[in-house]
């Protein structure tokens, strides 16, 4: 029995003339080509990446602030050599801004012309003239659509708009195309590679997630985050990066307003490598606390509990 290929009967549904060749030969090319673009990914993240790419589905990608989710699309389309088409969402975001919105000045100026003195253009003419693609103004979500080069497109914080917003996404990630009801349906003509990003402020709709194969970046376990720092701090040792990621993890287990970001322990890791420290005492550790923590709070938690564990950090 001969298997249907995802990305043969979407690009048969757009009209395109050929299949768009797959991005990633398999899961190990992922993880590779990722980390060639400073991206350490997990076997999760690899896999759910390689099949978004097979299956040409969107990805939602969900987990705390600060956990690589953005990151994750810029480095896919880095080692695709894609263009990155980025959507920053926010609340209040509409369609104007999202898809697409006419050029109205424009617009008055062809109707000024066509309504001088001794014009004989009568206004069904007039009005089919101003709504053609000249007056057009393409936001992220139809650019993405309508570009001829591959690309990434990266609708980030989607748990930041409200419902109605939500819903003017799904046509774009189901069918890869958008409605524009003065000039039809505008296909895709190629297909990009989708990644939804979300905080988890709220609950996004279940029409929303059944367009998408589902992936948590949650905080990486020391291992990882250790990689991570040695990866992006020039100049640090193994031990002291090793140091810091099971400090950040002992902090993360605490009753914290915000708990550190991987950004956030990457700026721990800079400040400590410019103050020249090859390992963490107590003092160093408190003095820097406002660096890696961002309440006054949380960092009174964290001295405590790093006065416990000073003979170990000494």
């Amino acid at each position: 029995m001969s298997s249907i290929d995802p990305r043969q009967e979407l690009a048969t549904r757009l009209g395109l003339a050929e299949v768009p060749p797959a991005r990633f030969g398999d899961v190990t090319d992922v993880a590779h080509r990722l980390r060639e673009n400073d991206y350490l990914s997990n076997e999760s993240i690899a896999s759910v990446t390689f099949l978004a790419d097979r299956l040409a589905k969107p990805v939602l990608v969900e987990g705390p602030a600060g956990t690589g989710k953005t990151a994750l699309a810029q480095a896919v389309a880095k080692a695709t050599g894609s263009r990155l088409i980025r959507l920053q969402c926010y609340e209040g975001l509409d369609e104007s801004k999202a898809l697409y919105e006419w050029n109205y000045r424009k617009q008055l100026l062809r109707i000024q012309a066509g309504r001088a003195e001794g014009s004989t253009e009568d206004w069904d003419a007039l009005e089919e003239d101003i709504f053609a693609e000249e007056f057009l103004l393409t936001r992220p979500l139809l650019e993405a659509i309508r570009a001829n080069e591959p690309v990434v497109l990266l609708i980030d914080e989607i748990d930041r708009v409200e419902l109605e917003t939500e819903a003017l996404l799904l046509e774009i990630l189901s069918e890869y195309q958008v409605s524009i009801p003065e000039l039809g349906t505008v296909t895709a003509t190629q297909i990009p590679m989708v990644f939804l990003t979300s905080n988890g402020t709220r609950e996004l709709s279940e029409a929303l997630k059944r367009r998408c194969l589902y992936l948590f970046v949650g905080y990486p376990d020391v291992e990882r985050e250790r990689d991570i720092i040695l990866s992006r701090v020039p100049g640090i040792s193994s031990a002291l990066a090793e140091q810091i990621a099971r400090v950040v993890r002992s902090l993360r287990s605490l009753d914290l307003k915000k708990a550190p970001s991987v950004s956030e322990t990457l700026d721990w890791a800079r400040t400590l490598v410019l103050l020249g420290k090859d390992e963490i005492g107590e003092a160093d550790a408190v003095a820097t606390l406002h660096i890696l923590l961002k309440y006054q709070s949380d960092i009174d938690k964290a001295t405590k509990e790093l006065a416990g564990r000073s003979k170990g950090l000494a």
